[in-house]
């Protein structure tokens, strides 16, 4: 029996809404969980990142086990208090960071040996060690097993090489993890846009059993188009009870797209990266505020918005912080974004609530292409 309770509670198509039930408070599906990386969403304070509607935030082992370490946060009482967040947080088993650091990382069967990029110093990073890492030093509600990420394009040896090691990885991770009742532990699905591998890898992990299931090796250089072919058949290889987790995607019509086909959760550090750099997420595409055009604009971003950042600041005074580099430029921003993501989960739960997810799609894909051509 999975941990979690979760509960579907409505479908269009492929597309699902529903709550994934922890201890720590319920999960609305489909969910967009911001980046916490080094136990911060970054610029913002946890209040904010409620007040923006998130039910959940992510974590991240690699960089928490080097700086202040997972053994300092569990002696400080772990994650939760340690940034003082009560509500769900899922943590990424380092995988990622992995890949993007491999001229200092070395993989094999039995563990990752990296150098920080911090101090150079020397660490080990096993199946056994990440489960320890995130389940019992840092305590987050859900636990990612460890798995090894390739970027693409690949060869597709060497795709299938890291499917399989991800799935022996999985095993481990799950006999080290065992039987919890308060914390959950997904399998991540790898295979690259290979449909054959992809098959594979979602046999090999419901063989051994897991409370969730992520769709890992997207967003790595394959581009929306390939994703969204490889989301046409991915999800739907998983366990249809259990929640579906897209890592690390993406921009919003990502997001529309994925969960039209299927999936019920995200993370991506994008509302706060573009937030710290002039940009802003909204109903028609993403703007600049650098640009000089507002300037003068005493428009808000989003006038109907609960969030402050959004509906209280204009867009001339917003350009004035960005072009004056004011570091509350910088948090008003990410705010916004998060909130912008989080109000669209929103609003794709409840157009699947009232079937209506494909005109609300066809909409969205209309406005974000006029945005494109009027920014061209």
């Amino acid at each position: 029996m999975a941990a979690f309770p979760f509960t579907i509670a409505a479908t269009e198509g492929q597309a699902r809404t529903g709550v994934l039930a922890t201890p720590r408070g319920e999960i609305r599906t489909p969910a967009f969980m911001p980046v916490g990386t080094a136990g911060t969403v970054k610029a913002l304070t946890v209040d904010q990142v409620a007040e923006a509607g998130a039910d959940i935030l992510l974590g991240n082992t690699y960089h928490l086990m080097l700086r202040p370490t997972a053994e300092r946060v569990a002696r400080l009482g772990g994650l939760h208090r340690f940034m003082r967040w009560e509500r769900p947080i899922l943590t990424d088993s380092g995988g990622f960071q992995v890949m993007s650091l491999s001229k200092i990382s070395k993989v094999t069967e039995e563990a990752v040996t990296f150098q920080s990029h911090i101090d150079g110093s020397r660490h080990v990073l096993s199946p056994e060690r990440s489960m320890e890492i995130q389940a019992d030093l840092l305590g987050s509600d859900i636990v990612m097993q460890l798995d090894e990420l390739v970027a693409l394009p690949a060869e597709p040896e060497v795709t299938a090489a890291a499917m399989r090691r991800s799935a022996r990885w999985a095993e481990r991770c799950k006999t080290a993890f065992g039987e919890r009742d308060t914390q959950a532990l997904f399998g991540i699905q790898q295979g690259g846009v290979d449909r054959a591998l992809r098959a594979e890898s979602a046999e090999r992990l419901t063989g051994i059993g897991f409370d969730g299931y992520a769709i890992g090796g997207l967003a790595v250089g394959e581009g929306h188009e390939a994703m969204c072919e490889v989301l046409d058949y991915a999800p739907a290889m998983l366990p249809p009870d259990r929640p579906r987790y897209l890592m690390g995607v993406g921009k919003p019509i990502d997001l529309v797209e994925a969960v039209w086909r299927g999936v019920d959760m995200f993370d991506c550090v994008l509302p706060t990266r573009s937030g710290r750099h002039g940009q802003a997420w909204t109903w028609d595409g993403s703007i600049n505020l650098k640009n000089a055009r507002f300037a003068e604009d005493e428009s808000p971003l989003d006038a109907a918005s609960q969030v402050p950042a959004s509906r209280d600041y204009s867009k001339a005074y917003l350009h004035h912080l960005v072009k004056s580099d004011e570091i509350l430029g910088q948090v008003l921003l990410s705010w916004h974004n998060v909130a912008f993501f989080e109000a669209l989960m929103a609003e794709l739960r409840a157009a699947i609530a009232e079937g209506r997810l494909a005109a609300f799609r066809s909409s969205f894909r209309a406005r974000v292409a006029a945005a494109s051509d009027s920014a061209a």
